[in-house]
């Protein structure tokens, strides 16, 4: 049994990591213009000079929060999978960090930045 991908394999990988980040990245713009840029009243789309009800501030403020959120979460993908191409240059990309063993390469393809096998995932997340 293999313990490590060959080099054409991590090439695959690291152009799959890549063009991951770029999505997420493009992802947290996006969120940030819409979210960060736009004043209130752009985001609720009333531009005229009266004052707002309670709950649409409100929701207003529950969706800005929301989508901090979700920019919050892209920022820990984009750091795994930052992480992920530093494994790829010290040879430890695709060995399962319980076991080591191999990570299936469709596991890698699916969650480029795994760090576990399917099993030892199944495990660690069953308590």
């Amino acid at each position: 049994m293999r313990k490590k991908f060959i080099k054409k394999e991590l090439i695959e990988f690291k152009k799959i990591i890549l063009k991951r980040k770029e999505e997420v990245n493009d992802e947290i713009k996006h969120i940030s213009d819409d979210t960060l840029k736009k004043s209130q009243k752009e985001a609720s789309g009333d531009i005229s000079g009266y004052t707002y009800h309670m709950a649409d501030v409100a929701t207003d403020n529950y969706d800005r929060e929301f989508s901090l959120g979700l920019a919050s979460n892209d920022r820990k993908s984009l750091y795994e999978l930052d992480d992920a191409l530093k494994r790829i240059e010290d040879g430890t990309f695709g060995i399962c960090e319980d076991c080591k063993s191999l990570i299936t390469k469709t596991r890698l393809k699916a969650v480029p930045q795994a760090r576990l096998c399917v099993k030892c995932q199944e495990k660690k997340e069953k308590g």
